[in-house]
Protein backbone atom coordinates (compact mmCIF):
# COMPACT_ATOMS: atom_id res chain seq x y z
CA UNK A 1 0.00 0.00 0.00
CA UNK A 2 1.25 3.57 -0.63
CA UNK A 3 2.42 5.71 2.23
CA UNK A 4 -0.09 6.59 4.91
CA UNK A 5 -3.12 7.99 3.07
CA UNK A 6 -4.43 9.54 6.25
CA UNK A 7 -1.76 12.24 6.42
CA UNK A 8 -3.58 15.51 6.00
CA UNK A 9 -1.70 18.33 7.67
CA UNK A 10 1.55 19.35 9.22
CA UNK A 11 5.29 19.17 8.83
CA UNK A 12 7.71 16.62 10.14
CA UNK A 13 6.19 14.43 12.82
CA UNK A 14 3.55 16.94 13.86
CA UNK A 15 0.15 15.36 14.50
CA UNK A 16 -3.06 17.37 14.62
CA UNK A 17 -4.46 17.56 18.16
CA UNK A 18 -8.19 17.81 18.78
CA UNK A 19 -9.27 21.32 19.68
CA UNK A 20 -12.45 21.76 21.71
CA UNK A 21 -13.51 25.04 20.14
CA UNK A 22 -17.13 25.22 18.91
CA UNK A 23 -17.73 25.95 15.27
CA UNK A 24 -20.98 27.06 13.69
CA UNK A 25 -21.53 26.73 9.97
CA UNK A 26 -22.21 30.04 8.24
CA UNK A 27 -23.05 31.19 4.73
CA UNK A 28 -19.95 31.45 2.55
CA UNK A 29 -20.56 35.16 2.09
CA UNK A 30 -20.40 35.90 5.81
CA UNK A 31 -16.73 36.93 5.80
CA UNK A 32 -15.69 39.02 8.83
CA UNK A 33 -12.97 40.97 7.02
CA UNK A 34 -12.66 43.47 4.20
CA UNK A 35 -9.11 43.09 2.97
CA UNK A 36 -7.80 45.82 0.71
CA UNK A 37 -4.87 45.85 -1.71
CA UNK A 38 -1.32 46.06 -0.49
CA UNK A 39 1.79 43.97 -0.15
CA UNK A 40 2.83 40.45 -1.08
CA UNK A 41 2.19 36.81 -0.23
CA UNK A 42 4.57 33.88 -0.58
CA UNK A 43 2.52 30.71 -0.23
CA UNK A 44 4.52 27.47 0.06
CA UNK A 45 2.99 24.02 -0.38
CA UNK A 46 4.92 22.51 2.54
CA UNK A 47 8.13 20.50 2.96
CA UNK A 48 10.13 23.70 2.46
CA UNK A 49 13.80 22.74 2.30
CA UNK A 50 16.23 24.64 4.51
CA UNK A 51 18.43 25.37 1.50
CA UNK A 52 15.68 26.69 -0.80
CA UNK A 53 17.41 30.01 -1.40
CA UNK A 54 14.94 30.96 -4.15
CA UNK A 55 11.95 30.98 -1.79
CA UNK A 56 13.63 32.23 1.40
CA UNK A 57 15.50 34.82 -0.65
CA UNK A 58 12.26 36.01 -2.23
CA UNK A 59 10.65 36.47 1.19
CA UNK A 60 13.67 38.45 2.40
CA UNK A 61 13.70 40.57 -0.76
CA UNK A 62 10.01 41.42 -0.43
CA UNK A 63 10.52 42.26 3.25
CA UNK A 64 13.12 44.91 2.44
CA UNK A 65 16.22 42.99 1.44
CA UNK A 66 19.37 41.68 3.05
CA UNK A 67 20.35 43.61 6.15
CA UNK A 68 17.01 45.42 6.29
CA UNK A 69 14.28 42.79 6.46
CA UNK A 70 12.69 42.11 9.86
CA UNK A 71 10.68 38.88 9.94
CA UNK A 72 8.07 37.93 12.56
CA UNK A 73 7.64 34.16 12.97
CA UNK A 74 4.25 32.63 13.81
CA UNK A 75 4.13 28.97 14.85
CA UNK A 76 0.76 28.68 16.58
CA UNK A 77 -0.21 25.84 14.22
CA UNK A 78 2.32 23.58 15.94
CA UNK A 79 1.79 21.65 19.19
CA UNK A 80 2.78 23.48 22.36
CA UNK A 81 5.80 22.34 24.42
CA UNK A 82 3.41 20.70 26.89
CA UNK A 83 2.10 18.50 24.05
CA UNK A 84 5.52 17.62 22.66
CA UNK A 85 7.18 14.53 24.19
CA UNK A 86 10.49 15.64 22.66
CA UNK A 87 10.37 19.17 24.11
CA UNK A 88 13.81 20.25 25.28
CA UNK A 89 15.61 17.84 22.95
CA UNK A 90 17.07 18.26 19.45
CA UNK A 91 14.04 16.33 18.13
CA UNK A 92 11.53 18.88 19.46
CA UNK A 93 8.58 19.88 17.31
CA UNK A 94 6.58 22.56 19.07
CA UNK A 95 5.63 26.20 18.83
CA UNK A 96 8.60 27.51 20.82
CA UNK A 97 11.41 25.49 19.29
CA UNK A 98 9.94 25.84 15.78
CA UNK A 99 9.87 29.60 16.26
CA UNK A 100 13.50 29.64 17.31
CA UNK A 101 14.42 27.35 14.42
CA UNK A 102 12.84 29.56 11.76
CA UNK A 103 14.22 32.75 13.33
CA UNK A 104 17.74 31.34 13.17
CA UNK A 105 17.20 30.02 9.64
CA UNK A 106 16.02 33.39 8.32
CA UNK A 107 19.11 35.00 9.79
CA UNK A 108 21.27 32.76 7.58
CA UNK A 109 19.51 34.33 4.60
CA UNK A 110 20.54 37.84 5.63
CA UNK A 111 17.60 39.30 7.54
CA UNK A 112 18.42 42.09 9.95
CA UNK A 113 16.26 40.51 12.63
CA UNK A 114 13.87 37.56 12.98
CA UNK A 115 11.71 37.08 16.08
CA UNK A 116 9.20 34.51 17.24
CA UNK A 117 5.75 35.98 17.90
CA UNK A 118 4.76 34.24 21.19
CA UNK A 119 1.24 33.09 20.32
CA UNK A 120 0.17 29.44 20.60
CA UNK A 121 -2.77 27.38 21.86
CA UNK A 122 -1.45 27.62 25.42
CA UNK A 123 -1.27 31.42 25.11
CA UNK A 124 -4.07 32.63 22.77
CA UNK A 125 -4.45 35.75 24.94
CA UNK A 126 -1.10 36.94 23.60
CA UNK A 127 -2.84 37.74 20.32
CA UNK A 128 -4.47 40.70 22.08
CA UNK A 129 -1.40 41.77 24.05
CA UNK A 130 -0.29 45.34 23.19
CA UNK A 131 3.34 44.28 23.51
CA UNK A 132 2.84 41.59 20.87
CA UNK A 133 1.05 44.06 18.60
CA UNK A 134 4.00 46.44 18.98
CA UNK A 135 6.35 43.59 18.08
CA UNK A 136 4.31 42.88 14.94
CA UNK A 137 4.26 46.55 14.00
CA UNK A 138 8.07 46.62 14.06
CA UNK A 139 8.33 43.91 11.39
CA UNK A 140 8.57 44.24 7.59
CA UNK A 141 7.49 40.67 6.86
CA UNK A 142 5.98 37.56 8.42
CA UNK A 143 6.32 33.79 8.16
CA UNK A 144 3.67 31.30 9.33
CA UNK A 145 4.90 27.77 10.04
CA UNK A 146 3.12 24.48 9.47
CA UNK A 147 1.04 22.18 11.62
CA UNK A 148 -2.76 22.43 11.82
CA UNK A 149 -4.28 25.56 10.29
CA UNK A 150 -7.27 25.40 12.63
CA UNK A 151 -4.92 26.28 15.49
CA UNK A 152 -4.33 29.63 13.78
CA UNK A 153 -8.09 30.14 13.72
CA UNK A 154 -8.46 29.37 17.43
CA UNK A 155 -5.50 31.49 18.52
CA UNK A 156 -5.72 34.50 16.20
CA UNK A 157 -9.44 34.98 15.61
CA UNK A 158 -12.23 35.49 18.11
CA UNK A 159 -15.61 33.81 18.40
CA UNK A 160 -17.80 32.10 15.84
CA UNK A 161 -17.63 35.23 13.68
CA UNK A 162 -13.84 34.76 13.48
CA UNK A 163 -13.16 38.39 14.23
CA UNK A 164 -9.56 39.54 14.01
CA UNK A 165 -7.56 39.50 17.20
CA UNK A 166 -5.41 42.59 17.71
CA UNK A 167 -2.40 40.64 16.39
CA UNK A 168 -4.15 39.52 13.21
CA UNK A 169 -5.51 43.02 12.63
CA UNK A 170 -1.93 44.30 12.90
CA UNK A 171 -0.67 41.76 10.35
CA UNK A 172 -3.53 42.71 8.03
CA UNK A 173 -2.58 46.39 8.29
CA UNK A 174 1.06 45.61 7.61
CA UNK A 175 0.13 43.60 4.51
CA UNK A 176 -2.06 46.41 3.25
CA UNK A 177 0.83 48.85 3.79
CA UNK A 178 3.26 46.73 1.75
CA UNK A 179 4.68 43.98 3.99
CA UNK A 180 5.16 40.40 2.82
CA UNK A 181 3.19 37.62 4.53
CA UNK A 182 4.51 34.12 3.84
CA UNK A 183 3.72 30.64 5.09
CA UNK A 184 4.29 26.95 4.49
CA UNK A 185 1.80 24.08 4.64
CA UNK A 186 -0.80 25.09 7.27
CA UNK A 187 0.85 28.51 7.28
CA UNK A 188 -0.07 28.91 3.61
CA UNK A 189 -3.50 27.29 3.95
CA UNK A 190 -4.56 29.78 6.63
CA UNK A 191 -4.20 32.62 4.10
CA UNK A 192 -7.26 31.31 2.23
CA UNK A 193 -10.60 33.04 1.91
CA UNK A 194 -13.98 31.34 2.21
CA UNK A 195 -14.27 27.56 2.47
CA UNK A 196 -10.77 26.97 3.79
CA UNK A 197 -9.90 23.26 4.01
CA UNK A 198 -9.52 21.96 7.57
CA UNK A 199 -8.57 18.38 6.68
CA UNK A 200 -9.60 15.27 4.81
CA UNK A 201 -8.29 12.23 2.96
CA UNK A 202 -8.75 11.95 -0.78
CA UNK A 203 -10.83 8.79 -1.24
CA UNK A 204 -13.31 9.28 1.64
CA UNK A 205 -13.66 12.91 0.57
CA UNK A 206 -14.55 11.93 -2.97
CA UNK A 207 -17.06 9.34 -1.78
CA UNK A 208 -18.72 11.19 1.09
CA UNK A 209 -18.30 14.81 0.06
CA UNK A 210 -17.36 17.78 2.22
CA UNK A 211 -18.77 19.00 5.53
CA UNK A 212 -18.49 22.42 7.20
CA UNK A 213 -16.40 22.37 10.36
CA UNK A 214 -13.28 20.96 11.96
CA UNK A 215 -13.21 17.24 12.70
CA UNK A 216 -11.11 15.03 14.96
CA UNK A 217 -11.46 12.35 12.28
CA UNK A 218 -8.74 13.43 9.86
CA UNK A 219 -10.32 11.51 6.96
CA UNK A 220 -13.37 13.84 6.85
CA UNK A 221 -13.16 16.49 4.13
CA UNK A 222 -13.86 19.52 6.32
CA UNK A 223 -13.87 23.22 5.59
CA UNK A 224 -14.57 26.55 7.28
CA UNK A 225 -17.27 28.46 5.38
CA UNK A 226 -15.90 31.74 6.72
CA UNK A 227 -12.43 30.77 5.61
CA UNK A 228 -9.02 31.53 7.05
CA UNK A 229 -7.43 34.96 7.23
CA UNK A 230 -8.73 35.88 3.77
CA UNK A 231 -5.46 37.27 2.41
CA UNK A 232 -5.77 35.15 -0.77
CA UNK A 233 -9.22 35.37 -2.36
CA UNK A 234 -8.68 34.13 -5.95
CA UNK A 235 -9.83 30.57 -5.30
CA UNK A 236 -9.53 27.65 -2.92
CA UNK A 237 -6.04 26.81 -1.67
CA UNK A 238 -4.58 23.39 -0.97
CA UNK A 239 -1.06 22.30 0.02
CA UNK A 240 1.20 19.22 -0.30
CA UNK A 241 -0.84 19.03 -3.44
CA UNK A 242 0.35 16.54 -6.06
CA UNK A 243 2.61 14.67 -3.63
CA UNK A 244 -0.46 13.65 -1.62
CA UNK A 245 -2.80 13.43 -4.61
CA UNK A 246 -5.03 16.24 -3.42
CA UNK A 247 -6.28 17.28 -6.85
CA UNK A 248 -9.31 15.06 -6.33
CA UNK A 249 -10.29 16.24 -2.84
CA UNK A 250 -9.99 19.89 -3.91
CA UNK A 251 -12.16 19.27 -6.96
CA UNK A 252 -14.82 17.69 -4.74
CA UNK A 253 -14.70 20.55 -2.22
CA UNK A 254 -14.85 23.21 -4.96
CA UNK A 255 -17.81 21.46 -6.56
CA UNK A 256 -19.65 21.11 -3.25
CA UNK A 257 -19.14 24.75 -2.26
CA UNK A 258 -19.63 26.44 -5.63
CA UNK A 259 -16.03 27.59 -5.98
CA UNK A 260 -14.88 27.78 -9.59
CA UNK A 261 -11.11 27.78 -9.11
CA UNK A 262 -8.49 25.94 -7.04
CA UNK A 263 -4.81 26.74 -6.55
CA UNK A 264 -2.83 23.66 -5.53
CA UNK A 265 0.65 24.23 -4.11
CA UNK A 266 3.27 21.52 -4.48
CA UNK A 267 5.91 20.86 -1.84
CA UNK A 268 9.07 23.01 -1.79
CA UNK A 269 7.30 25.33 -4.23
CA UNK A 270 5.77 28.77 -3.74
CA UNK A 271 3.12 30.92 -5.31
CA UNK A 272 4.27 34.52 -5.04
CA UNK A 273 1.46 37.09 -5.11
CA UNK A 274 2.40 40.76 -5.44
CA UNK A 275 0.04 43.73 -5.30
CA UNK A 276 -2.36 41.66 -3.20
CA UNK A 277 -5.98 42.50 -3.93
CA UNK A 278 -5.23 45.25 -6.43
CA UNK A 279 -5.92 45.45 -10.15
CA UNK A 280 -2.17 45.03 -10.62
CA UNK A 281 -1.96 41.78 -8.66
CA UNK A 282 0.53 39.31 -10.17
CA UNK A 283 1.08 35.62 -9.47
CA UNK A 284 4.39 33.82 -10.10
CA UNK A 285 5.71 30.32 -9.37
CA UNK A 286 9.01 29.77 -7.56
CA UNK A 287 10.64 26.51 -6.57
CA UNK A 288 11.13 22.85 -7.30
CA UNK A 289 7.77 21.52 -8.44
CA UNK A 290 4.61 23.26 -9.61
CA UNK A 291 1.36 25.06 -8.86
CA UNK A 292 -1.89 23.63 -10.20
CA UNK A 293 -4.82 25.80 -11.26
CA UNK A 294 -8.13 23.93 -11.59
CA UNK A 295 -10.95 25.65 -13.48
CA UNK A 296 -14.46 24.34 -12.75
CA UNK A 297 -16.45 26.91 -14.73
CA UNK A 298 -17.61 24.29 -17.26
CA UNK A 299 -17.48 21.22 -15.01
CA UNK A 300 -20.56 19.04 -14.62
CA UNK A 301 -21.31 16.53 -11.88
CA UNK A 302 -23.28 13.30 -11.71
CA UNK A 303 -24.67 11.36 -8.74
CA UNK A 304 -25.56 8.00 -10.29
CA UNK A 305 -24.80 5.75 -8.56
CA UNK A 306 -22.17 7.86 -6.76
CA UNK A 307 -20.69 11.29 -7.26
CA UNK A 308 -18.57 11.99 -10.33
CA UNK A 309 -17.37 14.99 -12.33
CA UNK A 310 -16.33 15.83 -15.88
CA UNK A 311 -14.90 18.90 -17.58
CA UNK A 312 -12.43 20.24 -14.99
CA UNK A 313 -9.74 22.19 -16.85
CA UNK A 314 -6.21 21.81 -15.50
CA UNK A 315 -3.26 24.16 -15.82
CA UNK A 316 0.08 23.35 -14.20
CA UNK A 317 2.65 26.12 -13.78
CA UNK A 318 6.32 25.64 -12.91
CA UNK A 319 9.32 27.85 -12.10
CA UNK A 320 9.00 31.33 -13.59
CA UNK A 321 5.48 30.89 -14.99
CA UNK A 322 2.86 33.51 -14.18
CA UNK A 323 -0.90 33.63 -13.89
CA UNK A 324 -3.43 36.41 -14.45
CA UNK A 325 -6.32 35.71 -12.10
CA UNK A 326 -8.51 38.42 -13.57
CA UNK A 327 -8.22 36.85 -17.03
CA UNK A 328 -7.94 33.20 -15.95
CA UNK A 329 -4.82 33.18 -18.08
CA UNK A 330 -1.46 31.42 -17.75
CA UNK A 331 1.74 33.05 -19.00
CA UNK A 332 4.59 30.59 -19.47
CA UNK A 333 8.13 31.76 -18.77
CA UNK A 334 10.26 32.83 -21.74
CA UNK A 335 12.72 30.22 -22.95
CA UNK A 336 10.55 27.18 -22.24
CA UNK A 337 10.41 24.76 -25.16
CA UNK A 338 7.08 23.69 -26.67
CA UNK A 339 6.48 19.95 -26.22
CA UNK A 340 4.69 18.16 -29.08
CA UNK A 341 5.05 14.51 -28.07
CA UNK A 342 6.06 11.39 -29.95
CA UNK A 343 3.82 9.14 -32.09
CA UNK A 344 2.10 6.25 -30.39
CA UNK A 345 0.50 5.67 -27.01
CA UNK A 346 2.74 3.72 -24.65
CA UNK A 347 1.61 4.43 -21.08
CA UNK A 348 2.32 2.54 -17.84
CA UNK A 349 -0.35 2.86 -15.11
CA UNK A 350 0.66 4.21 -11.71
CA UNK A 351 0.10 2.33 -8.46
CA UNK A 352 -2.36 5.04 -7.41
CA UNK A 353 -3.50 7.94 -9.54
CA UNK A 354 -4.28 9.97 -6.37
CA UNK A 355 -0.93 9.62 -4.63
CA UNK A 356 2.71 10.67 -5.11
CA UNK A 357 2.31 12.76 -8.28
CA UNK A 358 0.16 10.05 -9.89
CA UNK A 359 -2.11 12.45 -11.77
CA UNK A 360 0.87 14.59 -12.85
CA UNK A 361 2.59 11.45 -14.14
CA UNK A 362 -0.48 10.69 -16.25
CA UNK A 363 -0.59 14.25 -17.60
CA UNK A 364 3.06 14.06 -18.58
CA UNK A 365 2.35 10.74 -20.34
CA UNK A 366 -0.54 12.36 -22.25
CA UNK A 367 1.83 15.13 -23.32
CA UNK A 368 4.64 12.75 -24.30
CA UNK A 369 2.39 10.38 -26.31
CA UNK A 370 0.82 12.27 -29.19
CA UNK A 371 -1.12 9.17 -30.20
CA UNK A 372 -3.12 9.05 -26.97
CA UNK A 373 -6.58 10.56 -27.29
CA UNK A 374 -6.97 10.19 -23.54
CA UNK A 375 -5.36 8.43 -20.58
CA UNK A 376 -7.20 6.74 -17.71
CA UNK A 377 -5.80 5.46 -14.42
CA UNK A 378 -7.29 4.25 -11.15
CA UNK A 379 -6.96 4.76 -7.41
CA UNK A 380 -5.47 2.22 -5.04
CA UNK A 381 -8.45 2.40 -2.71
CA UNK A 382 -11.49 0.40 -3.80
CA UNK A 383 -14.42 1.62 -1.68
CA UNK A 384 -15.16 2.53 -4.43
CA UNK A 385 -12.23 2.46 -6.82
CA UNK A 386 -11.96 5.75 -8.70
CA UNK A 387 -10.95 6.29 -12.31
CA UNK A 388 -9.42 9.55 -13.48
CA UNK A 389 -9.40 10.30 -17.22
CA UNK A 390 -7.28 13.02 -18.81
CA UNK A 391 -7.95 14.39 -22.30
CA UNK A 392 -6.60 17.20 -24.43
CA UNK A 393 -8.99 20.11 -24.30
CA UNK A 394 -9.29 23.42 -26.09
CA UNK A 395 -6.02 25.36 -25.99
CA UNK A 396 -3.99 22.30 -24.95
CA UNK A 397 -0.28 23.14 -24.86
CA UNK A 398 2.80 22.02 -22.95
CA UNK A 399 6.22 23.57 -22.33
CA UNK A 400 9.39 22.26 -20.73
CA UNK A 401 12.53 23.64 -19.13
CA UNK A 402 14.91 21.05 -17.72
CA UNK A 403 12.90 18.41 -15.87
CA UNK A 404 9.84 20.62 -15.32
CA UNK A 405 6.80 20.45 -17.57
CA UNK A 406 4.15 23.16 -17.63
CA UNK A 407 0.85 22.70 -19.43
CA UNK A 408 -2.65 24.04 -19.94
CA UNK A 409 -5.83 22.68 -21.47
CA UNK A 410 -5.78 19.21 -19.90
CA UNK A 411 -9.34 18.17 -18.96
CA UNK A 412 -10.00 15.96 -15.92
CA UNK A 413 -12.88 13.57 -15.35
CA UNK A 414 -13.27 11.55 -12.13
CA UNK A 415 -15.82 8.75 -11.72
CA UNK A 416 -16.30 5.59 -9.68
CA UNK A 417 -15.62 2.38 -11.55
Amino acid sequence: MPLNRLLTLGVGACTAVALSVPLAAAPASATPYHHRSGGSLVLVGGALADDNAAIYGDIVRLAGGTGKARIGIFTAAAPTPSEDPDAGTPDCNNSVCNGEYYANLFKTFGVADAQWIPIDTDHPEKADDPAVVAQINSMTGFFFGGGDQYRYVTTMTRGEAQRDSAALAAVRRKLREGAVVSGTSAGAQIMAGRDMITGGSVDPGLRDGSKPGYFDDSTVLGYLPKGGFGFFRDGLLDTHFSRRGREARSIRLASDTGNKRVFGLDENTALEVTGVGSRHQKLRVIGQRGVTVLDLRWARTTDTPVWGIEGVRWTRLTEGDRYRSDRWQSVFAPGKERVTGAPGCDVTPTEDVFWNYGLVTNAEALIANAGCASISDVSYEDDPQWEATLTRGRGFAAYRAGESTSFTGVVIGINAK
